[in-house]
């Protein structure tokens, strides 16, 4: 029995010992295959180079943004993948049409805008103008399209052809919508709906205590609105050549002309001159393989284009190392108290960056970039206290603004030296408000109650459960009051203005860039380009001696490595800092249980007033062009 149970431990242990050293063998394997990996993506010689009569591809995936949202790991990974990225940065777009237009190599532009997913109306601008300089450089700019949204047509009009697929058309509906005002349902429901505001056209919380637009927000939408039409048709009947008047037209015009051509939308686009030919995907592929170059590596009777694709060409662009910087930092998204991912702006996270762009010796000027509607009060002027150190540390600075520069995201801006906003800019919304939901009465209805005791009146008065102690509305409404006195001041003294002229302009109305000028609430109109140069003029630099940095999150160290892999593949990289946006589950809630239209609005609302405080005053704007 001894000689069996020893020789079964014998066949045990030796099992046990050559599991082990599988399984070490596996891991030392995977281990060295990963070194190799790394090692040959780092030795690994750079992609050749271009061939002449390339093509460059401009195939704009998601939404344009100032500043991707997400992670540098996955952002990365998803290129190394051969995966196509969900959004695109404007910053990229303009680098690579930029060397586009002195690159020998690049033939042509191609536009492709079927994954375009939007932007606001200065950025479709920026995109435009950026277009128009490589058309400039001599280099032809065509664009093609299963179909063109309002927005990608923006663009799109903006080359030299503009190509449809022949089952497509061209959507042009112009701006506007209407929000859903809760107060009827609210008290359906005994929900109380507490909004305290300065400034007559402070709308932001409107939609929670009315049934319908107040007859200041009809105006201010109409004064603005009215005004962003008349710059995009502007701006599309200049490009093509067409009449004034021509698109508003067409979209008055559009059930008699479109039964017409027996509801053809292609052949209405092109009687329209709106586009200018109808090619099919293949179609398409021929033109430019006849215009341009052949692939060199296509198998025989499958020719190929000679293209370049928009992440790959930036890839190849060189660093550049100049001696001056101007740093770049970049406030997107509702402002927060605290800190906050790529995507929005926290107080302590964005005035962290701001002190390093003044810290860094290298960089001679500041740019702040802003697209946002603003959101604390408390954040905001945290930003804007780290700019004006900056400038008091003899580095100026420059504010630019992009589609939305309102309420908390002008003051921000106020610390600059130089604000230049794009006419389709919208800013302004100089106003404070402040929300907070009451339950009372919905409580009541379900037979509960609440009881307790409070040494004083103000001991538990903000509990949403309880209703709203006229003394503690009176006590927000003053600090409301001052937030707006203080707003409105700091402007003031900003734009070198009276109090009593920026109150007549602001009362928390919206304008766009170009009325913000006429009021003087910006100094000029321009592009993010006309900034960089502002910046480095005020910091007495010459031509070619600097270039732009962007000041962003760093990203942790196995970032940096997927990052530096990905870039020896030739492949685009875009650092970001991760962090999903707070809220998620709140509104993954909404969407699912509401119908469309009531999700995103709602649970956005629902949101702010769950992370402000109650009574806590917010610079915030319901504001942007549907």
């Amino acid at each position: 029995m001894s000689r069996l149970f020893s020789a079964l431990r014998h066949v045990v242990v030796g099992a046990w010992h050559a599991l082990d050293f599988t399984r070490r063998a596996l891991l030392n394997g995977l281990l060295l295959l990963l070194l190799g990996v790394l090692v040959w993506g780092l030795l690994r010689p750079g992609p050749p180079a271009l061939a002449p009569q390339t093509t460059l591809i401009l195939n704009l995936q998601g939404p344009v943004r100032e500043q991707f949202s997400g992670s540098a790991r996955d952002n990365a990974l998803r290129q190394v993948r051969g995966q196509d990225l969900t959004q695109t940065r404007l910053r990229d777009v303009l680098a690579a049409l930029e060397a586009a237009g002195t690159d020998p190599a690049i033939v042509r532009v191609l536009l492709l805008t079927d994954d375009f997913a939007g932007a606001g109306p200065a950025t479709l601008r920026e995109l435009a103008a950026a277009l128009g300089r490589v058309r400039k450089a001599g280099k032809p700019v065509w664009a093609w399209g299963t179909g063109y949204s309002q927005a990608s047509y923006y663009v799109a009009a903006h080359a030299d052809k503009v190509f449809l697929d022949p089952m497509g058309g061209v959507q042009i509906e112009g701006f506007g919508g209407h929000r859903t005002y809760f107060r009827e349902a609210f008290e359906r429901f005994g929900i109380s709906a507490h909004v305290l505001r300065a400034g007559a056209f402070k709308s932001a919380g409107e939609t929670w205590v009315a049934s319908g637009p107040s007859p200041e927000t009809q105006e201010a939408e109409r004064v603005v609105l009215d005004a962003l039409w008349g710059l995009y048709t502007g701006g599309v009947e200049a490009a093509r050549q067409l009449p004034p008047g021509s698109v508003a037209a067409l979209v008055e015009a559009l059930p008699e002309r479109l039964e017409a051509v027996q509801g053809d939308s292609a052949r209405l686009a092109v009687e329209a001159k709106l586009v200018d030919e109808l090619k099919t995907r293949d179609q398409m592929q021929a033109l430019l393989i006849q215009a341009g170059a052949g692939d060199d590596n296509a198998k025989p009777g499958n020719p190929r284009l000679r293209q370049v694709g928009f992440g790959e060409y930036l890839a190849r662009q060189p660093a550049q190392r100049r001696d001056a910087v101007i740093g770049v930092v970049v406030a997107e998204g509702g402002i927060r108290d605290g800190d906050a991912p790529p995507g929005a702006v926290g107080g302590d996270s964005t005035a962290a960056l701001i002190k390093r762009a003044r810290e860094n010796p290298r960089i001679k000027a500041l740019v702040l970039r802003v697209d946002s509607p603003g959101g604390s009060a408390f954040a905001s002027e945290l930003v804007r206290r780290e700019l004006a150190l900056t400038r008091a540390a003899g580095k100026p600075v420059v504010v630019s603004m992009g589609d939305l520069a309102a309420s908390g995201g002008y003051w921000i801006s106020l610390a600059a030296d130089e604000v230049i906003a794009d006419p389709a800019t919208i800013t302004g919304s100089i106003g404070v408000i402040t929300m907070f939901p009451g339950f009372s009465e919905a409580m009541a209805r379900l037979g509960l109650r609440t009881g307790g005791h409070t040494t004083t009146w103000l001991a538990g008065a903000a509990d949403p459960t309880r209703p709203l102690d006229p003394r503690l509305a009176r006590v927000i409404q003053a600090g409301v009051n001052h937030t707006y006195a203080d707003f409105t001041a700091k402007v003031a003294t900003a734009r070198k203005r009276t109090q009593p002229e920026i109150d007549a302009v602001a009362q928390g109305r919206i304008w766009t860039g170009a009325q913000a000028l006429e009021r003087g609430l910006v100094d000029r109109t321009g592009s993010f380009g006309d900034a960089l140069a502002a910046a480095a003029q005020r910091a007495k630099l010459a031509d070619g001696s600097w270039q732009p940095g962007f000041i962003e999150v760093e990203p942790g160290r196995l970032d940096q490595l997927v990052l530096m892999l990905a870039s020896r593949l030739g492949v685009s990289t875009e650092a970001a800092a991760e962090a999903a946006p707070e809220g998620a589950e709140l509104l993954a809630l909404a969407r699912t249980l509401l119908p469309p239209g009531l999700d995103g609005e709602l649970a956005a609302w629902l949101l702010g007033a769950a992370q402000a405080r109650p009574g806590a005053p917010m610079a915030h704007c319901l504001c942007g062009v549907p």
